[in-house]
This record gives structure tokens, sequence and C-alpha cells, in this order.
């Protein structure tokens, strides 16, 4: 019955957190375009009133004119809309997944023996640390070195995700550590909202409201947060999903599949950022920042082509059932056999095979997430006789 309803908690907390971040990333990634696709205002009274950029755009059958006031407009509306609980939403539903999908059973997903032989509670508190180290540490980096020296900022935020995938990478199961470094950069850029952005603007706000002049730094600082959050988005994204693929988080060096690939995300959306600004003839043309990207996932789709095992290599490797049975009894008899069921799977009898072949080969061959952490040790050449067996037919006679 616990595991039942883990799953509905999955499944229920997973539906309201895609739905939450498609509100949060939709809504940064417009702003974005907004701020970039900015151009002076054409009506001298806009100006006049302070007004720094104004855009016009149609969708949905009407006209749109927002107009941005860099430091405050000269009167403030009766009706303020504030964007923060799309980033609130996110985090929490997100947290709560990470809860029930890792922490809750963290002995058996977010440890892995071969590398750190620790209590699942002293693992469960390693991992929520780095959620607040990793903020404290970016934040010090960013009130260090301001709003002035972004470049630096930067470059010190990559070194920071780098050692952070490799900690985690060494630290906890590959599957674990790849959904940790995402939920890392997305606590981060919650905290962003929570800790800089929104307190900025309720001091620019108390400021109009006062009548005192507004302080421009708050506008500053949430503007480079607002920058980081934007480049953020693509490598968490990825990372949140990776965990579908066992030949990422599975690598031996998966660490650096992970920073590759966020690497790669973080160029293309500099890519996107920069667009709106070169189609007002702001910059160069931002395509290195697309093909960098690109050639980053190519040489790393490269790098990672299996390399034929020893058994696809031996044609004359048996790949029948009872060949088969003998793999199974090993390394998947523990949690699918005859006194544990995970899953309701069962398949320590040709029919309970015959019934899961196809989850067999997927979880186990394709994706590799079977074992979970690879816990029974199951070799590549044996992953492959399962593989061969499944291709063949899936005979259980």
């Amino acid at each position: 019955m616990e595991s039942y309803l883990l799953d509905w908690a999955n499944l229920l907390l997973r539906w309201l957190h895609v739905i939450t971040a498609i509100a949060w990333v939709g809504s940064s990634f417009y702003f974005v375009f907004l701020d970039s696709s900015l151009t002076p205002p054409a009506d001298g009274k806009l100006r006049a009133e302070g007004a720094t950029g104004e855009l016009w755009a149609v969708h949905g059958g009407g006209f749109y004119h927002p107009v941005k006031y860099a430091v405050a407009p000269p009167q403030l509306p009766p009706h303020l809309h504030w964007f923060f609980w799309e980033s609130y939403s996110t985090w929490m539903s997100g947290f709560a997944l990470f809860t029930v999908s890792y922490l809750w059973n963290a002995g058996a997903y977010l440890v892995d023996k071969s590398l750190m032989d620790w209590p699942p509670a002293a693992a469960v508190a390693v991992a929520l640390a780095f959620l607040v180290v990793f903020w404290l540490l970016y934040d010090a980096i960013c009130r260090i070195f301001g709003t002035a020296r972004d470049a630096l900022v930067g470059l010190l935020v990559l070194a920071l995700v780098c050692v952070a995938s490799w900690l985690a990478c060494h630290w906890f199961a590959g599957r674990a550590a790849f959904l940790l470094l995402g939920a890392m950069l997305a606590t981060s850029m919650s905290a962003n909202v929570f800790f800089v952005i929104i307190p900025g603007q309720k001091k620019v706000v108390q400021a109009i409201q006062a009548g005192q002049p507004v302080d421009p730094i708050h506008g500053q600082r949430g503007k480079q947060r607002s920058v980081h959050n934007t480049y953020f988005t693509l490598p968490v994204l990825f990372a949140m999903l990776s965990n579908h693929y066992g030949f990422l988080y599975t690598h031996p060096r998966n660490w650096l599949v992970l920073i590759l690939m966020m690497l790669a995300g973080a160029a293309i959306r500099q890519f996107f950022v920069m667009r709106h600004g070169w189609k007002l003839g702001r910059n160069r043309h931002p395509g290195g920042y697309a093909v960098a990207g690109v050639v980053l996932i190519v040489a790393t789709l490269v790098w990672l082509v299996p390399q034929p095992t020893e058994a696809a290599r031996v044609a004359a490797a048996p790949a029948d059932y009872a060949a088969v049975q003998r793999v199974l009894e090993q390394r998947c008899y523990l949690c699918h056999g005859a006194q544990v069921q995970m899953k309701n799977v069962r398949l320590d009898s040709p029919q309970g095979l015959k019934q899961h072949a196809q989850a067999v080969y997927q979880q186990a061959v394709v994706a590799k997430t079977m074992p979970l952490n690879n816990a029974t040790h199951i070799t590549e050449d044996e992953r492959g006789l399962i593989g061969r067996w499944f291709v063949a037919g899936a005979k259980v006679d």
C-alpha cells in the first residue's frame, strides 16, 4: 500500500511541478525577450516620464504596448502585478517531489555503496546541504563582485557548478546526482527571487510611496539575478529530464557528461537571449553560441557511443531462456522473485518473464536503470545477452 500511495504522490506532484515550472519558465523567458526587444519610446511624453523602452506586439487577436521604467514610474498604479508565486510554487512542488522520489527511500535511491557507503540519514543531510551551501557560495560571489564584473561572476559560478557536479557524482548514485544538481540550481533560482529580486522591488515601491529617491542598485541586482536565472534554466531542465536516460548518469565520467550538457544548454540559451538584441542591431550575430552548444552536444553524443561488449562480439554466446534465467537469478530475483515483487513485477518464472519482457529490456538494456544503482553488479555482457534474447523473440521455451 505504501508503494502504491507513493506512486500516486509522485504522479500528482510531478504533474503540479511541470505545470508551475511551465508558468515560471514561460514568464522568465518572456521578460528576457521583452528586455532584449525594447526600443526607446517614440512618444516624448513617455520619455519625459522616465520610460526607457517600449514594445509593440500582437497576440491572440489583440495589440499590446508594454513600457519599461528602468528605475521608477512617475507614480504607482493602483494594481501592480508581482511575479513570484510561479517561482515559489515551482520550488515547493519540486522539493516535495524530490522528497517523495529520493529522500523518502534514500538508502535505495541516494546511496550507491560502491561510491559512498554511508547511512541514509547522512546521505539526506549532505544532499540538503548541497542546496543550501551552493546558494550561500553563489550569493557571496554575486555580492562580493557586484553587478559591474558579470564576466568574472559567471566564470566563478561555472567553476562552482563544476565542483558541485564532481562531488555529487562521486558521492551519490548517478541518477540522484544529476537530479540533485538540477535541484541545486533551481533552489538558487528561487532563492534569487525570494532573497534578492522581490525584496529589492519592495524597497523600490516603498521609496516611491514615501516620495523618496529610488536607489538604482536594487534594479541592477535584480536584473543580474534574473539574467542568471535564465541561463540556469536549460541546464536545470536537462538535469531533471536526464534521470530517464541511464546511458548518461551510469557513464564512468558522468560528472563530465553533466557539465558538458549543462554548458551546452547555457550556450544555447545565450543565443536566444542575444538574438533579440541582434535583430535590433545592438550586438553581433550570436550564432556562435548556438553552434558551440550544438558542437558540445554532438561531441558528447559521439563520446558516449556504446562500444560492443564481449557478449555482442562472440556470435556463439548463448541467448536462450536458460542463459537469461541465470543472469536474472543473480541480478534480479532479489527484488523480483518469490520473496519480494517490487512494482508487482515477478521474473522467476517463464510466464512472469514473458509478461514483463518489454519492461526488462527497456529498463535493464536500453535505459540501464535496473538493477537500481546496479546494486547487484550486472555486467554489460549480461545486459547484452538479455538484449539479444529479447530481439530474437524473447522465447521462454
